[in-house]
């Protein structure tokens, strides 16, 4: 399946819960994993979705780097090489996630500048107000300090709150979390979307009506069960 930015920002236009009913009909045996299971603090909520590849790495900041101070370039590196536009998924290792904030008014420009789109992890982020206009930070919460902050590794599989993440997964995020899309499931989901919301436009328009009861229901429901 060949990705395209124009399918980035198709899918972009529907929310994360969407996406995940989508899921559902493509790939039905998805539907008990692939996304977020804990609660994001979301810089911008009102955001609209973002929707990238998976650049991964994996953070500590409770304790300097046992390794000595180490230039990040290969990090930066890593995130620059992608011909699409990346979302960032980074585990922290931290027995208590957050200690540290790698997200701030810096990281969130460099990695904007590099082609992210925003970064979903289970570590803290700081800097709100001067945060990189335009990139979306879902993390595990807020906090002041970077403390030791250092990158472990990078480009591996990672765990975020309950969503393992791999190098080039195909990423969607909002403020009601992230799901993994597998790529040869990405150009059918528009199609799917649009099955449910017909589906569900008939037992919308029956629950909103003021003559609306069980019988309707019935009726509606099986209105919607016999589109396809």
């Amino acid at each position: 399946m060949t990705l395209t930015k124009d399918l980035f920002d198709t899918l972009a236009q529907w929310d994360t819960p969407t996406i995940c009913n989508a899921l559902e009909l493509v790939v039905p045996e998805r539907r008990g994993h692939g996304f977020t299971i804990q609660p994001f603090t979301t810089l911008r909520p009102e955001m609209a979705p973002i929707v990238g590849l998976a650049r991964t790495a994996r953070i500590r900041a409770a304790a300097p780097d046992p390794r000595g101070q180490r230039p990040r370039d290969p990090y930066y590196e890593y995130i620059a090489k992608a011909d699409l536009p990346t979302v960032v998924v980074i585990e922290d290792l931290d027995p208590e996630p957050g200690i540290g904030a790698f997200w701030g008014e810096v990281n969130t420009a460099i990695h904007k500048g590099l082609g992210a789109r925003g970064v979903v992890t289970s570590g803290s982020f700081r800097d709100a107000p001067d945060s990189a206009p335009g990139f979306q930070v879902m993390g595990g919460k807020v906090g002041p300090s970077h403390a030791h902050v250092h990158v472990v590794d990078f480009g591996g599989t990672v765990s975020v709150h309950g969503m393992e993440t791999s190098h080039d997964d195909l990423i969607h995020a909002d403020q009601h979390g992230a799901v993994v899309i597998p790529h040869d499931a990405a150009a059918k989901l528009p199609e799917a979307v649009d099955l449910i919301a017909q589906r569900e436009a008939v037992i919308l328009a029956a629950a909103r009506a003021e003559d609306f009861n069980i019988d309707k229901l019935k009726a509606a429901m099986k209105g919607a069960a016999e589109i396809h």
